[in-house]
């Protein structure tokens, strides 16, 4: 009997339609644009256009373990094996030759789309009613097994195995990986939001500790984790490609196929629409604020981080928007010297990312970084640009010291020298890190974990109470 395998969700934990979506949408923001007009010739006519568009790695894509060896016991008692799928034709293979499992391939064209009681009718002619066993996970394949000589379902709800079960043929239950909570939060990276943090300074830099004003914080702070939350989820569909290639990114909820794509679009857009609800509590000013960091992060998403040296910009300008935002919601008026020390030492941080990226493809011997602008030769120009701007922003913490503002927030103000000294030697010591390849790829996220970090956090702090104490 010749088993006969589904792609999507069966032998993939994905979905070629949405992989190959988002994969042309990563590399043209107008693809979805014309994805539609597709459409509108039927759902092959979209599948063929998407296939054009999009540029996925068959070796990459996460498969099904369970799939994979009911095959290869397959065929090792010498039966053979089919691959057909409503996914594209030429999707189909690019992965059967990858996997070098299958005796033939069948997929979509841009007229037919293989599936339900199209896939049940080529398989009847192809191979005769009841002389194949199928494997698929989905609704749409009831019609198949009913035509099939024996069932077997994928990591099928309970719902569809007893559907299956109820056809009266010989039947199997394969069971995939278990989907709990932890992958759809991890997909939020809860780990980000330490940066949104920032929203706070304002009010602290200020001395205004009132119950309103941390309260509006709060919001504001509630705010930005669900709009970033957001982007991220998009920013990880666009980026599913270079996610896989990636030592640690692949794996990630959605590339390693632990969360399906087709829910990935929903939680963007829920996200989304939960902080521009909260944004509308704090009033239109950090409403605009907050939208204008939204539109900025997805063009980042979308074309700006491939752009050299621009998107060490973009970066850093998202961190000081966090500034700007908890200075609009909590009514405070920004400093200066604040906006001017948060533009050179967040140049340095987003700096430092990109010093971690370059460091990490040398050491893999990549030469240039997937989905970035940037080749490793770059690695000691980026290395001095985290340095130097670090050190300028050390330069304008020091000249606030002996700003005539100072004397009045501050009892001790020569205090805060103590913070210039921190900082001179966290930068130095964060590069020199990052330098020697010990740094992951975000120097926030690594700088919460690192105790010697930490450390020079509470040095920081205790030269503030200092300053505003003694």
């Amino acid at each position: 009997m010749v088993l006969v395998v589904d792609l999507d969700g069966t032998l993939l934990q994905s979905d070629m339609l949405h992989e190959s979506f988002w994969s042309a949408f990563g590399r043209n923001w107008r693809s979805p644009f014309l994805a539609v007009a597709a459409l509108m010739q039927g759902r092959a006519a979209l599948k063929a256009y998407l296939q054009g568009q999009a540029r996925v790695d068959a070796a990459t894509l996460p498969y099904n373990p369970a799939v994979l060896d009911h095959i290869a016991a397959h065929r090792a008692l010498g039966g053979r094996v089919a691959l057909v799928t409503a996914a594209n034709t030429a999707w189909a293979e690019q992965i059967a030759a990858h996997l070098q499992l299958f005796d033939e391939v069948h997929g979509s064209d841009a007229v037919t789309n293989l599936k339900g009681q199209a896939k049940a009718a080529f398989l009847c002619q192809r191979f005769g009613a009841g002389q194949f066993a199928y494997m698929g996970d989905a609704q749409a394949d009831l019609p198949v097994w009913a035509v099939a000589g024996q069932v077997i379902t994928v990591n099928a709800p309970a719902r569809l195995r007893s559907q299956a079960q109820g056809l009266g043929k010989p039947t199997l239950h394969l069971a995939g990986a278990a989907r709990g909570g932890w992958p759809y939060l991890s997909a939020l990276r809860p780990h980000q939001w330490l940066k949104n943090t920032l929203v706070f300074l304002p009010m602290l830099a200020s001395h205004q500790l009132g119950l309103a004003t941390v309260m509006h914080s709060f919001w504001a702070f509630v705010a930005f984790c669900l709009v970033a939350s957001s982007v991220y989820v998009l920013n990880d569909l666009l980026d599913l490609g270079a996610d896989r290639a990636h030592p640690r990114k692949r794996l990630r909820p959605f590339a390693a196929g632990a969360v399906p794509l087709a829910q990935g679009a929903a939680m963007a857009v829920g996200l989304a629409l939960a902080g521009a609800a909260v944004a509308a509590y704090l009033g239109p000013a950090f409403a605009l604020v907050l939208g204008v960091y939204y539109v900025l992060t997805t063009a980042y998403s979308l074309a700006l981080k491939r752009q050299i040296v621009l998107d060490i910009c973009v970066l850093a300008g998202l961190y000081t928007m966090r500034l700007i935002a908890g200075a609009v919601a909590s009514g405070i008026d920004l400093s200066v010297w604040l906006l001017a020390f948060s533009t050179f030492f967040f140049f340095a941080l987003a700096a430092v990312k990109r010093q971690a990226e370059l460091v990490d493809m040398a050491e893999r011997g990549a030469l240039t970084a997937r989905g970035r602008g940037y080749h490793v030769q770059d690695l000691p120009i980026i290395s001095m640009v985290g340095l130097a701007a670090g050190y300028i922003s050390v330069l304008v913490m020091a000249l606030y010291v002996n700003a005539p503002a100072v004397q009045e927030l501050y009892a001790n103000p020569y205090a805060l020298w103590g913070i210039c000294a921190v900082l001179l030697y966290w930068l130095t010591r964060i590069v020199l890190l990052t330098h020697r390849g010990a740094m992951p790829d975000d120097p926030v996220v690594f700088a919460a974990k690192d105790r010697v970090s930490l450390l020079c956090l509470a040095l920081i702090l205790a030269f503030t109470a200092g300053g505003a104490l003694l």
